[in-house]
């Protein structure tokens, strides 16, 4: 894995969490009819950092949990620096930038204020190739990231599913644990990665994989038959892949695997291996050597 640390435009790759545990305010907007204090509400990603001007989520809450056990939630609003117009008293305000966010304790009284809310928080962005730097398809390659520390269970945290190869992705900073998957078998990935407070942390992991064709054929080189049953097993002949069509294609670990054919109640099966890097398309020749009992051969 490589990686690499430069300075954040807070602009890109914005992504809105969604906040629960408050209770709705009416109308969630940063000014009431009794409103008697001013409060302006900026955020940093680090404390000597710039003010961030765009992609903020502000809420306001009431510190004291209501009926229904919930912070009452008494004002929002999106952007960057804020102005809120408020009764005095003390309030909980929380800032989200991406999946990023902090949340301090405030007083407002009758004197404007200025207060700032320090993040400590990253951009993530990842990325993945092949053995010689390869490029992988976006479309085929995903992300995960979890905590990087297991709970009790021994399960970790999943923090956001279905990251896209590329896209920035806002964190508070800290270590996670992140696992990148290219197509849908068993080319999987796993690996540490730290963000960086004010920082653009980007990394990239080499996959061990390629992509195959399977077929079944009367000779070499002939037409895939169709209605063709697939089953992709390991050595030890635990199963990878299950398919049914003339064509099997799929991402798989490099490795040896055995393919087994099934077409008109017949079974025919081929070792192949499986080189990083290296597509291929994998054919099963439809004849008595192939096939599972000596008996049965092709039509």
């Amino acid at each position: 894995m490589a990686s690499s640390a430069e300075e954040v435009n807070p602009i890109q790759g914005l992504k809105l969490p969604a906040i629960t545990g408050y209770s709705s305010s009416h109308g969630g907007t940063p000014a009431g009819p009794q409103a008697t204090g001013e409060v302006t509400l900026a955020a940093k990603l680090t404390d000597k950092g710039s003010e961030i001007n765009r992609g903020l989520v502000w809420r306001v809450f009431r510190p004291e949990p209501g009926p229904d056990g919930k912070l009452p939630l008494v004002a929002s609003a999106e952007g960057g620096t804020s102005l809120f117009r408020l009764e005095p008293g003390s309030y909980l305000v929380h800032a989200s930038f991406g999946r990023a966010g902090a949340t301090k304790r405030i007083t407002v009284g009758s004197q404007p204020k200025h207060e700032n809310v320090v993040l400590d928080a990253g951009g993530l962005k990842l990325d993945a190739v092949l053995a010689g730097g390869v490029r992988i398809p976006s479309d085929k390659l995903r992300f995960s990231i979890y905590e990087a520390q297991a709970g009790a269970d021994g399960d970790r945290a999943l923090i956001i599913p279905d990251v896209s190869a590329n896209s920035i992705v806002r964190l508070n900073a800290g270590t996670y644990h992140v696992v990148s998957t290219y197509g849908s078998v068993n080319a999987v990935i796993r690996s540490d990665i730290r963000v960086e407070a004010g920082k653009l942390t980007e990394a990239t992991v080499e996959h061990r994989a390629a992509e195959v064709t399977l077929k079944l054929v009367r000779e070499e080189g002939g037409e895939a038959l169709a209605d063709t049953s697939w089953s992709v097993l390991t050595t030890s002949g635990d199963p990878v892949r299950e398919s049914v069509g003339a064509f099997a294609s799929m991402v798989l670990s490099e490795g040896d695997y055995t393919i087994v054919a099934k077409n008109r109640d017949r079974i025919y099966q081929r070792d192949f291996t499986v080189v990083a890097g290296h597509n291929q398309d994998v054919e099963v020749v439809a004849n008595e050597n192939n096939a599972t009992d000596p008996d049965d051969g092709a039509d």
